[in-house]
Order: structure tokens, then C-alpha cells, then sequence
């Protein structure tokens, strides 16, 4: 799994990218209208999602938590493209369901790695965070549209900034392993 990670380390870094990207517009924007909302999301939700369907397929024994987790990224992105309308509530509660259940299969994830890298914290890390996010939006919705947006925008850094210092870790893994074909041969 490890060496599916890191050969596979820009995917994590990509992921890392779109979250900082999207968590800085929605900080330094904090007047975007909930409809701005809704597409933002929508979209981060769909190019996350593809990106860990990739993932999942790239990998030799493709795995379950990262198909999982892009097909519910990818559901939860359309759910708000077919439904724009649809209330503040129901957003976030899309929103949070979406980052509890991707909180723990990352937390999941996380602890499959501790065994074979150092400092899986961060990993497990990105999943707390998540799930905490998650739980925090389902029972304090009414804490208004404005300050959701600002949760919103500070998960998204800090879970783009986490994702991409383990990408960059996945990177420097696999480029300090030997490969195959670097090994000495034996003498015939």
C-alpha cells in the first residue's frame, strides 16, 4: 500500500492543492452568497472524488477506503449541481455527513500506515479534523450561513495543507527507495 502511495504521491498533492484553493477563497470571500457556496463545493467535492477513484484504480490491489471515499466525494458534489436550491440546512447537513464518513475512512487509512511509516499522525490527523468538522456542523447548523463559510474555509486549508505535507512525505519515500532495477545483480 505504501509504495501505491507514494508512486502515486501527486494525486495526495493535487487533492492538497484544490483544498488550500478552495479553503483561501472561502476565507478571504466571507460575503459569497450561499449559491457560490454550493458550486464551490460541489466542485471541490466531484475533483476530489475523481482524483481518489484514480487513485484507487492506480493502485495494484485497488483499495476499498480510497474507491469509498471518492465515490462519496463525487455523489456529494452532484447532490448539490441537481439541487441548487436546496436550503442552507440541507447543504449542511450534506456537508457534515460528507466529512464525517471521509474523516474516518481517512482516519482508517491513517492507521493501516502507522505500521510502515513514521509519523502517520498527520494522516490521522486529516481524518479528526473531518470527522470533528462533520460532527460540529450537524448539531451547531444554526450558527449561520457566514460563519459555516468560515469553518468551511479553515477545514479546507488545514485539510489542504496536511494533504499536501504527506504527499510531499509519500514523494521523498519513494524517491529514497530502491527500485527493482538499481538492485546490484548476481553474477552468473
Amino acid at each position: 500500500m505504501l509504495e501505491a502511495l507514494a508512486k502515486n504521491w501527486w494525486a495526495l498533492a493535487i487533492r492538497g492543492a484544490v483544498a488550500v484553493l478552495f479553503g483561501l477563497l472561502a476565507l478571504f470571500m466571507p460575503g459569497i452568497t450561499l449559491g457560490y457556496l454550493v458550486l464551490l463545493f460541489g466542485a471541490y467535492a466531484i475533483v476530489d472524488g475523481v482524483i481518489e477513484v484514480v487513485a484507487s484504480f492506480r493502485t495494484p490491489k485497488a483499495h476499498w477506503t480510497l474507491l469509498l471515499e471518492g465515490l462519496l466525494s463525487i455523489t456529494a458534489g452532484i447532490l448539490t449541481f441537481v439541487w441548487p436550491l436546496m436550503t442552507a440546512l440541507i447543504l449542511l447537513y450534506l456537508i457534515a455527513f460528507w466529512a464525517i464518513v471521509t474523516g474516518v475512512v481517512e482516519i482508517v487509512t491513517g492507521v493501516r500506515l502507522r505500521k510502515v511509516i513514521t509519523n502517520e499522525w498527520k494522516f490521522i490527523m486529516i481524518g479528526v479534523i473531518s470527522l470533528l468538522f462533520g460532527v460540529l456542523i450537524l448539531f451547531r447548523p444554526e450558527a449561520g450561513a457566514l460563519a459555516i463559510v468560515t469553518w468551511i474555509g479553515i477545514f479546507a486549508l488545514i485539510t489542504g495543507v496536511l494533504l499536501l505535507v504527506v504527499a510531499f512525505r509519500l514523494r521523498g519515500f519513494g524517491e529514497h527507495r530502491p527500485t527493482s532495477t538499481s538492485l546490484p545483480r548476481a553474477a552468473a
